[in-house]
C-alpha cells in the first residue's frame, strides 16, 4: 500500500493506494495550518482504514511548487516516514498532479497556482498518443498575459485560481481556453499517487537524502533588525 501527501497550498491531501485501487482519500482547507493538521489526519485516516503506518510500502509526497511552509512540513513527513519504514519516495511536481486530472482529455493542460506579486507558477503537461504523459512547458514563474505567446492551441487550464483570474484567462484565450467546472478544480491526491505508482512501479524513486521541496522563487527573508 502507498500513501501520497500533498501540502503544496492551501488544500492539503492525502491518499491511501493499492494497485489499481483507491482505499482511501482526503482533501481538506488547511490554510497554513499544515504542521498541526496534517499528523493527525494522516492517523486518523489511517484508523478509519483499520491499518497503521506499517503497512505502507512506497511514499508519494507533492514537492511543489507551492506554499514554503507547507511544502516543507509534507516533504519532512513523508521523508520521515520513508526513512523510519526503509521503504522508497517519490516526489512529483504539484502542477503535474493538478494538470494530470486532465490527461483523458487529450488536450494540453495548463496548470496554474498563485504566485503573488500579479505573477503565477505555470506548467503545460499533455498525453500524446505515442509519447504518453510529456511536460510541453517546464514548471516556470509567469504573467497570465505572458501566456497566449507561449500556449498558441486550445487547451485545459486548471489549478488554484480566483474569479478574477478566471476572466483573464477567458479575455485572454476566448473559445481556446476550456476551463472544468469549479468542483474539477479541486486538486486531488489520489492522481499524485497515481503518478507516484509509476514511478514506483518503475524503481524510479528519488534519493531521500536530497529530495527537497520546489521553490520556484525564494521565499522572502525578513531583514534582521539593527539592535538598540
Amino acid at each position: 500500500m502507498q500513501l501520497a501527501i500533498d501540502t503544496s497550498t492551501a488544500y492539503a491531501g492525502l491518499a491511501l493506494v493499492q494497485g489499481q485501487q483507491i482505499i482511501s482519500e482526503l482533501t481538506w482547507l488547511c490554510g497554513s495550518n499544515h504542521s498541526v493538521e496534517l499528523s493527525p489526519r494522516l492517523l486518523n485516516l489511517l484508523a478509519q482504514n483499520r491499518t497503521d503506518i506499517n503497512s505502507i510500502d512506497g511514499m508519494i509526497v507533492a514537492k511543489g511548487p507551492g506554499s514554503f511552509n507547507g511544502l516543507r512540513v509534507g516533504v519532512s513527513e513523508a521523508k520521515g516516514i520513508a526513512y523510519s519504514l526503509n521503504i522508497p519516495i517519490v516526489g512529483i511536481s504539484t502542477l503535474e498532479a493538478t494538470a494530470y486530472q486532465f490527461a483523458a482529455g487529450g488536450l494540453p493542460v495548463c496548470a496554474i497556482q498563485n504566485a503573488g506579486r500579479e505573477e503565477i507558477a505555470v506548467a503545460v503537461y499533455q498525453r500524446k498518443p505515442r509519447k504518453g504523459w510529456v511536460r510541453l512547458m517546464e514548471e516556470q514563474i509567469s504573467t497570465l498575459e505572458s501566456l497566449p505567446a507561449k500556449i498558441k492551441t486550445t487547451a485545459i487550464f486548471c489549478g488554484e485560481f480566483n474569479e478574477a483570474a478566471l476572466i483573464r484567462i477567458k479575455k485572454l484565450f476566448k473559445s481556446r481556453a476550456v476551463l472544468p467546472a469549479p468542483a474539477g478544480l479541486l486538486r486531488r491526491a489520489a492522481y499524485l499517487a497515481e503518478l507516484g505508482q509509476i514511478r514506483l512501479a518503475a524503481k524510479d524513486y528519488d534519493n531521500l537524502a536530497t529530495l527537497q521541496p520546489l521553490y520556484l522563487r525564494r521565499p522572502p527573508i525578513t531583514e534582521r533588525k539593527k539592535p538598540f
